[in-house]
């Protein structure tokens, strides 16, 4: 209740706060009940209130935490060098201007694309570069239907483009949902 804007704009901010947390190199914390969005501040001396899960925005973090803790399982490449710069890579630190972050996790060879929209609205055919040229998935999105969200999506599958962009030989012409990150995998390499 402490966050600014309405109450989808705190919920969109906080699946995007978490899907920065959990896709930016460094230990992950939660403290107990953050999973569940709760308005309230911390009370060690009751229970976690979980008929919280009973409205949807908080089911919709709940689902975010869940599938962020899958997700950085599943992918080495977003644990394995998080203390090491061989793990991380900016691909672009300076769109101030419509408050947007792109970055590369890796794990050798092998990367994800994460996006982060930090403002309200919707940013339709934002190129961003990327390192080698293929068919890239949408693996996760924290503004899809899932999590409460308004479900902006790029789909299933991006083909990339072979025009140079952000110092990368390739480039993604990319919709960025609303207060939401996304991460992209390369699925399948042209070369």
């Amino acid at each position: 209740d402490k966050m600014p804007g309405d109450e989808w704009q705190r919920f969109a901010n906080l699946r995007l706060l978490y899907t920065y947390l959990y896709t930016y190199p460094g230990s992950k914390l939660l403290f107990m009940g953050c999973e569940l969005a709760d308005p309230l501040e911390w009370r060690h001396r009751e229970q976690l209130n979980w008929s919280l899960l009973e409205q949807a925005p908080h089911a919709g973090v709940h689902h975010v935490v869940k599938d962020l803790n899958l997700l950085y399982r599943r992918e080495t490449s977003l644990h394995r060098f998080s203390f090491s710069e061989q793990g991380f890579e900016w691909v672009d630190c300076n769109d101030a201007t419509q408050s947007v972050l792109a970055y590369l996790r890796r794990d050798g060879d092998d990367f994800l694309l994460v996006v982060l929209n930090f403002t309200p609205v919707v940013r339709r055919n934002y190129r961003v570069g990327v390192p080698a040229a293929g068919t890239y998935r949408e693996v996760f999105n924290s503004d899809s239907h899932f999590y409460n969200g308004s479900d902006v999506s790029n789909g299933s599958h991006i083909a990339c483009e072979e025009r140079s962009w952000m110092g990368r030989p390739y480039s993604l012409n990319l919709t960025l949902p609303p207060l939401a990150g996304i991460v992209l995998r390369l699925e399948k390499s042209d070369a």
